[in-house]
């Protein structure tokens, strides 16, 4: 809050500045307009104050909308750790004060397996966005059929939110699709794509699953459509910022870090290909569009 206030300060003191030089520049012009040689000599000077006090005011909103970026990835982070850890110290409360059921005691491990589970996700996914790309080590060279890697992710988010086999629809190509990339890499951002297309959608999720190739650039595109809450098209791009969250969701809507789909284009630009994302807008679903060279 009170980089916010420091800030907010500047900004103001940018703009009051940029008036006073109008002003004077003005004034001065009007004093002195037969004097040619020193008319272009302030206009010169003034425009280097004009372009020092945008350059500053530019700077400064970008810096007011970092600060509320890391402060809303603080808060997300928070919930997104304190909320696991509440619930396992409550199930595990329960069972040292009392005698549990074998079946309810079942229950409770599975439930605080999966929180010990989200926890275990969000910390991997703060320390993999907090690796710069120079510091990361090259993606391994393993040829991998596309359309197995895709269906393992898809069993894999199967399995975590216990979902029917119509939820996810996996289309078959019609040939195999052979790429070279890091197995697990590749796997950490389609299974982050698919979850977000279940997680972001409705009650009743339909997401579904194709591959298409593109003939002339030897490239493959994925493509993940869902059926859930939908991006703006001002968001579009800026959804794969690091912290990046899109404004005014409800507090019905799930969490998150800010950083999966960060993750996930720097590990498709490190596979030499790119990460796109379409929608009509809110409430008209999603398709996130991976692009893969192919062998």
């Amino acid at each position: 809050m009170r980089r916010r206030k420091t800030a907010i300060f500047f900004l103001i003191l940018g703009i009051s500045l940029s008036v006073l030089a109008v002003a004077l520049n003005i004034g001065w012009i009007l004093l002195n307009l037969r004097q040619v040689v020193l008319l272009v000599l302030g206009i010169i000077f003034f425009a280097l104050i004009i372009t020092g006090l945008i350059l500053n005011t530019i700077f400064l909103i970008r810096e007011i909308r970092r600060n509320e970026q890391h402060d809303a990835f603080i808060n997300s982070v928070t919930h997104e750790l304190k909320t696991p850890i509440a619930s396992i110290k409550l199930y595990l409360e329960t069972l040292k004060t009392r005698d549990v059921e074998p079946e309810k005691r079942r229950e409770f491990y599975e439930v605080m397996l999966a929180d010990a589970d989200r926890l275990l996700g969000t910390v991997d996914q703060v320390l993999k966005a907090g690796g710069t790309k120079e510091n990361l080590p090259k993606p391994a060279k393993e040829e991998l059929d596309l359309a197995v890697l895709l269906k393992e992710c898809a069993a894999t988010v199967r399995t975590q939110r216990k979902l029917d086999a119509a939820v996810l629809r996996f289309t078959e190509p019609a040939e195999p699709v052979r790429v070279v990339g890091d197995r697990a890499e590749l796997k950490t951002a389609f299974v982050n794509l698919i979850d977000n297309a279940v997680k972001y959608s409705p009650d009743d999720p339909k997401v579904s699953i194709r591959m298409k190739k593109a003939a002339l650039n030897r490239r493959v595109e994925v493509l993940i459509k869902d059926n859930g809450i939908g991006i703006p098209p001002a968001d579009l791009k800026r959804v794969f910022k690091r912290f990046y969250r899109v404004p005014g969701r409800s507090a019905t809507q799930p969490g998150g870090t800010g950083l999966g789909l960060f993750i996930v284009k720097s590990i498709v630009e490190r596979h030499g290909g790119r990460v796109s994302a379409n929608s009509r807008g809110e409430g008209s679903g999603s398709t996130f569009i991976v692009q893969l060279p192919i062998v």
